[in-house]
């Protein structure tokens, strides 16, 4: 039995006094009052704990408006894009003059059932993040696959580059495999529309660096040669390049949801898309419910610094082959130099300062010097 029917049924039964009841049990005695209004004009049923929802509510959102939530973030799902409580807020500032706060479009998607409960997350307070005080202060860059529906399921690759401070695609290209020049090419491409970067933040992928085969690949020549400073993640910690990591991730939920594309110019297009509204039309909440074009577009950018050193120096040994040459790596691309069949099996050092390039034996002796042209495979002895 519950509190409120047993100190009706003590005041009735019992006779014992309201201001009794309250003292000894400490509650007040115009519930009890109330309690026993109630039970004259109900019986037991007028104990029954009532509901304290008001009658009516001025201030309610509008079932019209609940629905038009609900789809929203049902067109937003169906197209593979962001379909959370903050984007369908951006959308709907765009659509009526007042609209719900972001919490209450929560609560209308848990209501309607449109919400999937998530396991307990670390808590943000737990998390330790880095992000570059400017636009363009810091670029990064990862490759990502995707696969072709075609006879042949053929795998490709996207190339990304995403603003470190902005989140903004810098660009997100489609190619068969990707080498290289790829990367120097769709770098170059973004630092054309865009500006050049401070600095670039990359994993340690073979078309990222050669520092563990002792040498540089294009993309380390070219930023070195623009002032750029360029980075590096840690060995299997993924985390330091975390937000262009996470970007693949929206990029290919995106694609999952569209037809599938059958040729490389039907995955661009559809990137292309995917990309502008991103940048445009996905506020993030990293930014404060801001599109990353709105950041990127109003803040002042970095740049390079101006004295950066340009020049990169390497030692090499080497032994001249049967042939008469030795072969030198310039922007991931195999060269070979004319040194003489003369020579052949003799052990040299190679000094190498950008493209002057200097060949010596182990005593000192001069055997070849030449400014690398990067143009052609074969360096001769005595060039045409």
């Amino acid at each position: 039995m519950d509190l409120g029917r047993y100190l009706v049924e003590a005041h009735v039964r019992e006779g014992r006094s309201v201001a009794e009841l309250a003292r000894t049990h400490g509650v007040h005695r115009s519930w009890i009052y109330k309690l026993l209004a109630r039970h004259r004009a109900d019986g037991d049923a007028g104990l029954v704990p009532r509901s304290r929802r008001p009658h009516r509510s001025p201030t309610a959102i509008a079932t019209e408006l609940e629905n038009e939530i609900v789809l929203i973030r049902k067109q937003l799902l169906e197209e593979g894009l962001d379909g959370g409580a903050m984007t369908i807020h951006w959308h709907l500032t765009r659509r009526h003059d007042q609209v719900p706060s972001v919490s209450s479009i929560w609560r209308i998607l848990h209501r309607r059932g449109c919400v999937t409960p998530q396991p307990k997350k670390r808590p943000r307070s737990s998390f330790i993040r880095f992000e570059a005080a400017l636009p363009n202060e810091c670029w990064q860059s990862d490759v990502t696959h995707w696969r072709l529906d075609t006879d042949t399921d053929t795998d490709i690759e996207i190339i990304n580059y995403l603003d470190d401070h902005t989140r903004y695609c810098i660009a997100s290209v489609a190619v068969t495999v990707t080498h290289a020049a790829d990367i120097t090419e769709t770098f170059l491409a973004a630092a054309q529309r865009h500006g050049t970067p401070a600095s670039v933040l990359t994993d340690n992928g073979c078309v990222y660096t050669a520092k563990h085969r002792g040498g540089r690949v294009a993309i380390e020549t070219l930023l070195d040669a623009l002032g750029v400073t360029y980075k590096h993640s840690s060995p299997y910690h993924p985390q330091t390049c975390g937000k262009v990591e996470r970007f693949h991730q929206t990029e290919k939920k995106y694609l999952a949801k569209q037809p599938a594309a059958s040729t490389l110019d039907e995955l661009q297009t559809q990137l292309d898309r995917f990309v502008e509204h991103y940048n445009h039309h996905r506020p993030h909440r990293a930014l404060d419910r801001h599109t990353p074009a709105e950041i990127y577009t109003t803040k002042c950018k970095a740049h390079p610094p101006t004295d950066a050193t340009r020049t990169h120096y390497r030692v090499r040994k080497d032994k001249v082959g049967r042939a008469g040459k030795i072969t030198l790596r310039y922007q991931s691309r195999l060269h070979h130099i004319g040194i003489g069949r003369a020579h052949a099996g003799t052990p040299v050092v190679v000094l190498v300062a950008d493209r002057d390039i200097r060949v010596l034996t182990n005593n000192g002796t001069l055997l070849r010097h030449l400014t690398l042209d990067p143009t052609r495979n074969y360096q001769p002895r005595h060039p045409s």
